[in-house]
């Protein structure tokens, strides 16, 4: 099922992008290869194939896609985030968690915003 894009007043501070970005999240009972659903420089909504409770702690690896020069690499951005939200998906088995950055270096969230802005024009 598709869902209609969002047509009322947003929200949210920051300005955020659609696109799928690889990421993977740690915790203490193991690993999640994933993308992003969405990402902003303050936080990420994704689908995971497992349920991962509020308030946990992860750690976050993002391998933005970058462009320098007419060359194409991804950005490698380690930070740490809080589950803020679960809801669970459409297909049985699967979660969509929004995750707040908690500890994000100022140059890598500026590298987010940056990406965001980029694909917003």
């Amino acid at each position: 099922m598709h869902q209609k894009p969002y047509t009322g007043q947003e929200r949210r501070g920051t300005p955020r992008s659609g696109t799928h970005i690889p990421l993977k999240l740690s915790q203490e009972d193991g690993e999640i290869v994933t993308e992003t659903v969405n990402v902003s420089p303050v936080g990420a909504y994704c689908r995971v194939n497992k349920r991962i409770e509020p308030m946990t702690k992860l750690n976050i690896q993002i391998l933005l896609p970058t462009r320098r020069a007419e060359k194409r690499f991804a950005k490698t951005i380690h930070c740490q985030g809080i589950v803020v939200r679960v809801d669970p998906g459409q297909a049985g088995g699967f979660y969509n968690i929004a995750i707040f950055f908690n500890e994000i270096a100022q140059r890598d969230a500026e590298a987010i915003s940056d990406y965001v802005a980029s694909s917003q024009a």
